[in-house]
């Protein structure tokens, strides 16, 4: 017998940093042991914003996956800034060179829809260009 799902909830949390709070607690789910096995898996990315799909079920016990860090928040870091731009199309806030276009690609494939990594750079140049970052080359 299967168990019955209480709720799946997205969150955004800080890697190795995880601590019961009310994000947690609209999960219903037993929040110390989430955030010692959430900070155990994510402990070599301390400080990284990670997003994570918790599966609560109605027995308290949970599942979850951890995904890739936004790729916002790896072109800002990339680039040296603190947030993207007002008006990409006028003001440009930062560049980044393709080697880094080609890491930060790389290390988001598993979440992106794309066959390879050339594409995944397609799609993480077109982020940052939203965000007033050009690519030098």
């Amino acid at each position: 017998m299967s168990k019955k799902i209480a709720k799946v909830v997205k969150l955004e949390l800080v890697g190795g940093q995880a601590k019961p709070g009310p994000k947690l607690a609209s999960a219903g789910i037993l929040m110390p042991k989430f955030c010692t096995e959430f900070n155990a898996k994510t402990s070599d990315r301390i400080g990284d914003v990670i997003p994570v799909i918790i599966t609560a079920y109605e027995d308290k016990s949970f599942d979850f996956i951890i995904k890739t860090t936004p790729v916002t928040i790896l072109l800002k870091k990339e680039a040296g800034i603190s947030k993207g731009s007002s008006n990409a199309k006028t003001t440009k806030v930062g560049h980044i060179n393709k080697e880094q276009l080609r890491k930060i690609a790389e290390y988001k494939m598993p979440d992106l829809n794309a066959n390879d990594v050339e594409a995944a750079m397609k799609i993480v140049e077109g982020s940052a260009r939203n965000m007033g970052i050009t690519i030098d080359d």
